[in-house]
């Protein structure tokens, strides 16, 4: 038998504008919001609205066909104020039992990295607004960009969690199958659910590729792939990004209709069935421990953490950011606190990715800033004009964090 488990990241980051230099200590600006509303606005058109829409017209079709999601709290946020039809669509996918949602940082921040403290306070904001918008307390964690290691997993054991995400990357694995449920080393029932990301980038990345072997990917083809699983796994796991059915890949290459037919192909074979996180760890025991030491995530080539630590700029700039962490909470201020933390929010560094080629053009993607160095000028011009704020408690931000209903 093999479970077929949906997870998408849905996540739209607070988008720093240019900051020159002549701008530090004259506004707390910091934000496009104009860009940022724009490109909200373009994918929920594209993407969060007729993928909702789809989501439930499978739903109803096929009772078993179940998905998960984790929505950043910032794009929570976001919708709140820009696009509340994409909340209630979320929340009729909520309604209707077939979909599990998962906890994250709420400012989808690497905070793990620098303050466990942060950790804790991002995810216990996460986790409030779920329950307030969804109805639902989040029993499995997935980490911003699915890092993961072992400390971490032992930490968000102690959390009260049952699972937990990553990337069933090949130097972890070595000659195991991404297609069962492990244990991480350091916790006692903690389940480890890996992403198959050979199928999985199947769909996210090369589905409208005329150069892939496989081209044109059908339901049909990519079913059969699926249920070759069975006798060798238990479990396929599917993570990708939201955006990647109507944004990444776009309506004319036949995404929807692909993703519209593949679970009635998928349940074809009588031993297929669709299950949420939390079911694949209710149904599947750990067969073996995994030992992850070092950091691995679901970015780039590498799946590391290059793709936000890999050069100077950006240890710099995450260092600074976290630096500031006590003067920050020290002023006592909401305003000045939330827009530290928005600063923490992960795209910030992702952006000042230096790489070349294929993980070059991903980093690109809705980048609000021409060259990498000058995301670091504006985010550093930035911290400096944070750092005078703090001093004298005079920040006001434009955008105030939005609680939720």
């Amino acid at each position: 038998m093999v479970d077929v488990c949906f997870y998408f990241q849905v996540h739209q980051p607070y988008r720093l504008r240019k900051f020159g230099v002549f701008d530090i200590g004259t506004h707390a600006n910091y934000f496009d919001s104009k860009k940022n509303i724009s490109i909200l606005k373009k994918v929920a058109a594209k993407c969060y609205i007729p993928s909702n829409r789809l989501m439930l017209y499978l739903i109803k079709q096929h009772p078993e066909f179940k998905v998960s999601y984790s929505l950043s709290g910032i794009f929570m946020d976001q919708c709140k104020r820009y696009a509340p039809e994409v909340l209630d669509s979320f929340k009729e996918l909520a309604d209707t039992g077939n979909v599990e949602f998962l906890d994250e940082t709420y400012h989808h921040s690497l905070s793990f990295l620098y303050s466990q403290k942060e950790f804790m306070e991002q995810v216990a904001l996460h986790r409030k607004q779920i329950q307030t918008y969804f109805g639902q307390t989040p029993k499995v964690f997935r980490n911003t960009e699915l890092v993961f290691n072992n400390e971490l997993a032992h930490v968000v054991e102690g959390m009260g969690y049952k699972g937990i995400l990553a990337e069933g990357a090949d130097h972890v694995l070595g000659w195991r199958s991404p297609n069962y449920v492990y244990r991480p080393k350091t916790t006692t029932n903690m389940a480890l659910l890996l992403k198959n990301y050979k199928l999985s980038d199947d769909i996210a990345f090369r589905f409208s590729s005329h150069d892939w072997k496989e081209f044109p990917l059908t339901a049909e083809k990519f079913a059969q792939w699926v249920s070759t699983v069975n006798g060798a796994g238990t479990n396929v796991n599917l993570f990708m990004d939201y955006e990647t059915i109507g944004e990444h890949q776009w309506a004319c290459t036949g995404i929807f209709d692909f993703m519209k037919a593949l679970p009635r192909e998928i349940l074809k074979h009588p031993d297929n069935a669709f299950k949420t996180p939390s079911e694949i760890i209710a149904a599947h025991k750990p067969i073996a421990e995994l030992d992850i030491h070092h950091f691995i995530s679901w970015a780039d080539i590498e799946r590391d953490l290059s793709a936000w630590l890999g050069n100077d700029m950006q240890k710099a700039a995450m260092y600074h950011i976290f630096a500031l962490e006590q003067q920050v909470k020290a002023t006592n201020d909401p305003g000045i606190i939330e827009l530290w933390r928005k600063l923490t929010t992960s795209d910030n560094f992702y952006y000042m990715c230096t790489k070349w080629f294929a993980d070059g053009d991903v980093h690109k993607y809705f980048n609000p800033h021409d060259r990498p160095h000058d995301a670091f000028i504006s985010f550093m011009n930035i911290l400096t004009d944070l750092q005078i704020r703090i001093k004298k408690k005079e920040v006001k931000p434009l955008e105030q964090p939005i609680p939720a209903r």
